[in-house]
Parts: structure tokens; sequence; C-alpha cells
């Protein structure tokens, strides 16, 4: 069991960018027995989602944000081998972000978990266009894709993305699974994408990529619904100020 005293002492020398300090508290937490998946998913995750929140409250500074997810992503890297590895359960999962998304942690770290509990996973990171995404993943036969996006700003993109593979329709039994930040912040905003499935945290990204939810097909948006569309894709840069 993760203490809070144990994430404090954490977050604090993570935003000085101590990654000597920063080591010590994750070395002394796996040799507390505490497994690398829940370092990932008690230390590391909730540390990472606070540092979003106080950048946002202007209560830390650029630097530290970038300090912070540097550290974080070296951490990450020296505990991907420590994961679990479960059976190979014969199911693909293709991970990407926003194409302009800085913050891939997230996204990176949800691909390391999938892998551990037995998922085939390609992480495609951001930067790349819908067609090269569209490209990969017909080539791949995925059954999940994951697109990760933190920012409101990029919310524009990830919807012509999931428009653009609703209305090819080559993938029909391939669901969209749908995370990040952009997503928990804004409550609904993933069934008005038409995603066929959302998660708030990378535990729950498990859950639902299990679970046989089917996908939707040929769902018509409502009124409501391309209203919320326009607020979202005219008020991009207004969301991100005020989120």
């Amino acid at each position: 069991m993760v203490k809070e005293e144990m994430l404090a002492r954490y977050l604090e020398p993570l935003l000085r960018g101590d990654r000597k300090a920063c080591r010590a508290v994750i070395e002394e937490a796996m040799q507390s027995g505490i497994p690398a998946n829940s370092v990932y998913v008690h230390i590391i995750w909730p540390v990472m989602m606070e540092i979003e929140n106080l950048l946002r409250e202007d209560k830390i500074s650029v630097v530290e944000e970038h300090l912070a997810t540097r550290v974080n992503r070296t951490i990450v890297d020296q505990l991907q081998n420590k994961l679990p590895r479960r059976p190979g359960k014969s199911r693909k999962i293709v991970v990407c972000c926003a194409p302009d998304e800085l913050q891939e942690l997230g996204a990176q770290m949800m691909t390391d978990l999938f892998e551990s509990d037995g998922w085939d996973v390609r992480f495609l990171g951001g930067g790349l266009t819908n067609d090269d995404i569209l490209s990969f993943i017909n080539d791949f036969g995925a059954d999940i894709l994951l697109i990760y996006g933190t920012a409101p700003r990029q919310a524009p993109s990830v919807r012509r993305l999931i428009d653009t593979i609703k209305s090819v329709n080559a993938w029909p039994d391939m669901r969209i699974l749908v995370s990040g930040g952009l997503f928990n912040r804004a409550e609904g905003l993933w069934q008005e994408m038409e995603a066929d499935l959302y998660a708030e945290n990378a535990v729950e990204a498990l859950q639902v990529a299990s679970s046989d939810a089917p996908v939707s097909h040929g769902e018509q948006r409502t009124i409501n619904r391309r209203k919320r569309r326009r607020q979202v894709e005219q008020e991009p840069e207004q969301m991100a100020v005020s989120a």
C-alpha cells in the first residue's frame, strides 16, 4: 500500500529534477514489497496527474513541469523490464497520441501495462498524420486503437481521426478507446466524438479494453451533440486557458 507521505516525498524532488532523490524513493518503495506495476499505478501515475493539475493552476512553472516529466520518463524506462509478464492474450492494441501531443508519458505507461497484461502492443506516440495511423492499423490488424490526449486544443484533430475511421468503416470490429486529460476534464466528450470506450486512467483502460463492450455502428449525433462539437472546436484556446 502506497502512503500519501511517499507520494509527497517523490513529488518534491521530482519538481526539482533531482533524479537521484527520486530513484531513492522508488527503490525504497520496491524494497518494501511494492511491485513495479503498482509503482506505475499508485505512485508515478497519480503524481503525473498532480503535476498536470499544478501546471494548469499556475502553481508550478513550465520548467518544473518539464523537469518532473523527464525524470518520470527515466524512472518508467528503468521499471519497464521489471513489470510482470502475463501469458499472451492474442489481442492487439495500437496506442497513439494527438499529433501535437507533448505529454506522451501517460500513453507510454499505458503501453507498458498493456504489454505486461499480455497484449500485443504497438506504441506510435504523437506526430503522425491520420493517413500514417490508418495505414499502420490496417497492416497490424488492431483490436483496439487507444488515442491519448491531454489538451483541449487537440480535440479537433482527435475528432477528425475518429470520424475518418468511422466513415471509412474498414475495421468494423476495431474499438476506439480514448483517455487522457482532454477527456477527463470534458464530461461526455468521448461519447460526443463517437469513441467506443473511455478510460480515466491506466487501470481503467486495461479493464474496459478487456471487456466485451460492442463497437458502436452508425450512431447519429443529436442536435445537442452537434452543439457541443462546435463549442469544443471553436473555443480550444479558451478551454486551454481555463483548464
